[in-house]
């Protein structure tokens, strides 16, 4: 289920972010064009490639605590971002209308992209549960797709908000917390 949920993703995001000045025209041809283009392939590659990617047994008690812990911390960051953003940003309407603004406290006082960021712990809980090479290489592609559509995400940004939305950038990492010593 997390493998599904969270590996369109950014399949998701390389569909509305290139184009995003002809989508905001057109918000709901965008989500309907960005669901049908990540959520469809990724499920019949999930389906082909089951045996590949999941294990037969069951996992040992170690993969099943870290694997349980890294989803439920996902879980909790959702959660997170869902309380700073409300659900209307949090699913890209703000992308597709070109307006709100650049968000700067709770969680994303610590880093740029914690959805991103939550997403891999969740697909890296996955692979421990899963155990399989393939899903390990899975998720090692997974990261190179989210590095770049951030890449996407941010040249939109910087576009749409200019010099704010680059000291923000300078202020705070994009995926890993910084705990500068005071």
């Amino acid at each position: 289920m997390v493998l599904f949920l969270q590996l369109p993703i950014p399949l998701y995001w390389f569909v509305v972010h290139p184009l995003v000045g002809f989508w905001r025209t057109r918000p709901k041809a965008a989500y309907i064009t960005g669901l049908l283009c990540a959520w469809p392939p990724v499920t019949a590659a999930m389906i082909f490639w089951r045996h590949e990617l999941f294990r037969s047994t069951w996992p040992d008690a170690g993969a099943i605590v870290a694997g349980t812990g890294l989803i439920v911390f996902e879980g909790w960051i959702f959660w997170r971002v869902h309380k700073d953003l409300g659900i209307a940003r949090l699913v890209g309407k703000t992308e597709l209308s070109g307006g709100g603004a650049i968000e700067s406290g709770g969680i994303y006082g610590v880093i740029r992209h914690p959805r991103y960021a939550g997403s891999f712990l969740a697909i890296l809980g996955a692979c421990c549960l899963a155990g399989t090479r393939s899903t390990w290489v899975v998720a090692a592609v997974w990261l190179m797709l989210m590095l770049a559509a951030i890449s996407l995400e941010e040249r939109e940004l910087r576009r749409r908000f200019g010099v704010p939305y680059a000291d923000y950038c300078q202020r705070v990492p994009r995926l890993l917390p910084r705990y500068d010593k005071p």
